[in-house]
């Protein structure tokens, strides 16, 4: 059990975070108030997490040496994003070192094939897909009858922010919409609407979910515009949403977070989409909606210490600030002071210097007395809110 002579509360434990963006920058913020001592590797000197860390270190958390070499100056190692050097890290933990998530769970999560596989050796509901090496072979199962159209394709690693997922509908897709090598062709699944949950474990073995939010997708970007807390569901479908992402978290004997994205069929089942072993979009709400933010929690869960209280303080929408199509370059925001002005808004920008169409800039979270109320003022907030770049007007900020 962890405790203040267990060097957390003094500065004698030091936390190493794989990644430096807006994720890790969020981390920094309940480390900071434990002066925590919080190491960031990153290969982007000018990463948002960068100034907030209290030790930053340039290197690529792809490569197994730098991967090496940062983890042995710190005592617990975790992750902003999950592409990084898991061999490293099974060498780290050989050591001695604390690594949360572990490397053989990432391994399962960052390959979408392997991934979905784990569901059905598991027992734990996902829509029907089949693996495939390739174009070639995909259309080739089309032309034998094993596989029809209409369905998803996701490549299987390296996927992240919309890129890497496609829908093939007709024969002309199948042609030129494909993307290359190895992936996951799943079932189109008949979605009434897209379901999130967080949910924390740490070594000690407590648990604590945060309450179902409901994910709203831009169609063009395949980004969350914007996501609703609490989800618009009944009990029943709510507290079986939770119990999957329990379930699924207690099989991957996962420490941390784990972001389980959930469909909710148009039949009233829940299926497993994917997962994501950290912070993630789907919790940024938390920082103003919840006693515990997700980012908080994430620290005590890997620290092993008492998970925090989880219950939804007011209804929250929480909008994405995605670069405006058509503009790229230095970054200038419109409309900030109105949005400033809506009482119950709160804006998070993530220090990103350059935009570019759909890039993840920022966030902005909306409270309300009633869930009707906090999407009201979230309009508001996405018609006035522009994020652009060199050849837009605004004030650069």
């Amino acid at each position: 059990m962890a405790t203040e002579e267990s060097g957390i509360f003094n500065g004698k434990i030091k936390l190493g975070v794989l990644g430096g963006g807006q994720l890790g920058k969020m981390m920094a913020f309940p480390a900071a108030n434990w002066h925590l001592p919080y190491w960031v590797l990153d290969a982007d000197e000018t990463a948002p997490a960068a100034p907030y860390a209290t030790h930053f270190v340039a290197g690529d958390f792809r490569k197994k040496k730098d991967v090496l070499a940062f983890g042995k100056k710190v005592d617990v190692l975790t992750i902003e994003i999950e592409h990084v050097h898991t061999g490293a890290l099974r060498k780290l933990q050989a050591a001695g070192k604390i690594v949360h998530p572990a490397p053989e769970v990432l391994d399962i999560i960052k390959d979408k094939g392997t991934q979905k596989q784990f569901y059905v050796d598991q027992s734990l509901p996902t829509s029907p897909f089949q693996l495939f090496s390739g174009k070639g072979s995909i259309r080739k199962a089309v032309q034998a009858g094993k596989l029809s159209l209409p369905f998803v394709q996701k490549s299987r690693t390296e996927g992240y922010d919309g890129k890497g997922v496609v829908v093939i509908q007709t024969a002309e897709d199948l042609r030129d919409r494909l993307l290359p090598g190895p992936a996951v062709v799943e079932d189109l699944v008949a979605i009434d609407r897209e379901l999130a949950v967080i949910v924390a474990r740490n070594a000690r073995g407590e648990v604590r979910s945060f309450p179902v939010v409901e994910m709203v997708f831009d169609p063009v970007a395949n980004l969350v515009d914007y996501l609703l807390a609490p989800a618009q569901i009944s009990v029943a479908l709510e507290k079986k949403a939770i119990q999957i992402a329990e379930d699924t978290a207690a099989a991957y004997q996962l420490s941390g977070l784990l972001a389980v994205e959930l469909f909710l069929t148009t039949s009233g089942e829940i299926l497993i989409n994917e997962v994501a072993p950290r912070p993630h979009n789907s919790g940024h709400h938390t920082i103003e909606s919840c006693p515990t933010s997700q980012f908080e929690q994430h620290l005590r869960a890997v620290l092993n210490l008492p998970l925090g209280d989880t219950q939804l303080r007011q209804a929250a929408v929480m909008v994405n600030i995605l670069g405006e199509p058509g503009y790229t370059g230095d970054v200038c925001y419109e409309g900030m002071e109105t949005v400033m002005a809506i009482p119950g808004v709160f804006v998070h920008l993530y220090g990103k210097k350059q935009t570019r169409p759909f890039r993840k800039m920022g966030h902005v979270t909306i409270l309300g007395d009633t869930p009707a109320d906090a999407l009201a003022k979230a309009e508001q907030v996405k018609q006035a809110l522009k994020c652009k770049g060199e050849s837009g007007k605004g004030v650069n900020v």
